[in-house]
């Protein structure tokens, strides 16, 4: 009886484990074949599994990214928000009687002949930009088209608003914004993000979002990816007006986690104010309580000067974490004469050991180490295919799952769809890679069934994932905030920073 009992027993075992390979066949094999085994049952059969590298990949992203143990509840965002309009660029430059002629960057834009220059440069390039658009008036009456063009959306906009709303989608978390909330951005802002009174003002600040696909043509122009170009004149971003308005909404909210953003639209004003105005940002940083990291979203700059202010003026020591681009990466070791500085723009797809190296070279020279007091600790590092996770060795945790997911949102939201559909995503990351060129780096093949690389380098690890990349993208805006405040979510703090 008791062999009849026992064989029953390993025989419906074997059926629940069937229908948990029918039912489940994403589940990581290794889950799978080990409770196989533990049954005795000889070796486990195969499961059935996505065909495509796009399919495994998302799978294994799926059984990677967990919730880490210790967790965000309240996070403080400041201080740039805007409403975003955004529309076709070449549509809107036509509306405008330009045409196309050759393009050419303006670091500041003065006219509309110098708006329809960069937009044709940066079109070109298939890159994503954004700058300062110097006269009021001329602007307006831009904005005003905009605004009534048919098809052109609302959006909230402003790095700080963005990552606030993408962490106000989860109802666990308690949202703080400041920023220059305007009637229109109010009501565009999920319920679960509070606005102090302090940031509310009568009229919305409005960024233009001019945005182009991938083969898209104008006169002998073809952008080689999907992009855009922003720009705007935000006199009260530009200035961080709610600088301190943040800083002292703090104490009474009490955030785990700081995210400033912002620094960026400094760019249009004098340099007098920019160095005033950088001392007063490291001073506000400093008053947050010890404990609460802070993170630094950067965004497209053309200002060398400002750029190389923001490294060397104690504003990355004082900032824990970093989130930047692949043009922000290159301008930033540009600014400061790092790493591969002599390179004029990337050529293509960023080189997984330039990018490695620059990373690495930031958090050596501005990041905490015994000999140097610096809160620096972290840098998500992100590029149209592939994103980097890098951090010091101690202080960081459940980074494997924060940069798989950071790539898992750029290809859902890009899409505009809640699960990745492999059908409309491709892998075009590099199928290999040096890990540095600076230094004897090893040679790695990717694997979509393990997406994620990790590879250590004087005591700071590197976290690597390629990215399931939108083929038809709905909407470009906002991915890197997304992508940042995704990273951050999953990212764990260890208590004794």
């Amino acid at each position: 009886m008791a062999l009849w009992r026992g064989s029953a027993y390993a025989g419906f075992l074997a059926l629940a484990v069937g229908c948990v390979f029918l039912l489940e066949p994403e589940l990581p094999g290794s889950a799978l074949r080990s409770l196989w085994s533990s049954l005795c049952l000889g070796p486990a059969p195969a499961p059935p599994g996505p065909v495509s590298p796009e399919g495994r990949l998302a799978a294994t992203w799926d059984a990677l990214i967990v919730r880490p143990v210790r967790r965000w509840r309240r996070v403080a965002v400041g201080v740039n928000a805007c409403v975003d309009v955004v529309l076709s660029g070449v549509k809107l430059l036509q509306a405008l009687g330009l045409s196309p002629g050759n393009g050419k960057d303006h670091s500041i834009l003065h006219s509309r002949n110098d708006l329809e220059e960069a937009f044709i440069h940066f079109m070109g390039k298939g890159a994503a930009a954004e700058r300062f658009f110097s006269d009021k008036e001329t602007f307006h009456d831009i904005a005003q088209v905009a605004s009534e063009f048919p098809g052109a959306q609302h959006y909230v906009g402003g790095n700080a608003a963005l990552i606030g709303q993408k962490f106000a989608a989860n109802s666990d978390l308690k949202v703080l914004l400041c920023g220059p909330v305007g009637p229109k951005l109010h009501e565009l802002l999920d319920d679960n993000v509070f606005v102090p009174s302090e940031s509310l003002q009568e009229v919305d600040e409005f960024h233009l979002i001019l945005e182009y696909q991938a083969g898209e043509e104008w006169g002998q122009l073809k952008a080689p990816h999907a992009n855009r170009f922003i720009f705007s004149h935000d006199l009260s971003n530009g200035a961080m007006n709610m600088l301190e308005v943040f800083v002292s909404s703090l104490e009474e909210f009490q955030p785990d986690l700081v995210v400033l953003s912002g620094l960026h639209m400094m760019e249009g004003q004098s340099k007098e104010l920019q160095r005033k105005r950088l001392l007063e940002v490291v001073t506000s940083i400093s008053d947050i309580p010890a404990g609460i990291p802070v993170h630094l979203e950067l965004a497209s700059m053309t200002n060398r000067e400002l750029m190389s202010s923001i490294v060397h003026q104690q504003v990355f020591p004082a900032v824990t974490s970093l989130g930047l681009n692949e043009q922000e990466l290159l301008f930033l070791t540009q600014s400061a004469s790092g790493p591969h500085s002599s390179l004029s723009s990337w050529n293509g797809v960023p080189d997984v050991g330039m990018v490695s190296d620059i990373l690495f070279w930031i958090l050596k020279e501005h990041g905490r180490s015994k000999s140097r007091v610096s809160d620096l600790t972290r840098i998500h590092f992100h590029t149209l295919v592939y994103h980097i996770l890098a951090t010091v060795d101690g202080h960081w945790a459940n980074q494997l799952a924060a940069v798989a997911a950071g790539a898992r949102v750029a290809g859902t939201q890009a899409c505009a769809t809640e699960t990745i559909d492999t059908s409309r995503v491709s892998l075009r990351a590099p199928q290999e890679f040096m890990t540095s060129h600076s230094e004897a780096g090893s040679r790695i093949v990717l694997n979509p069934n393990k997406p994620v690389v990790e590879w250590h380098r004087e005591g700071i690890s590197f976290h690597f994932t390629p990215v399931l990349v939108c083929k038809d993208p709905i909407r470009t805006v906002g991915l890197g905030d997304a992508i940042s405040a995704e990273g951050l979510f999953y990212s764990e703090v260890h208590p004794h920073y």
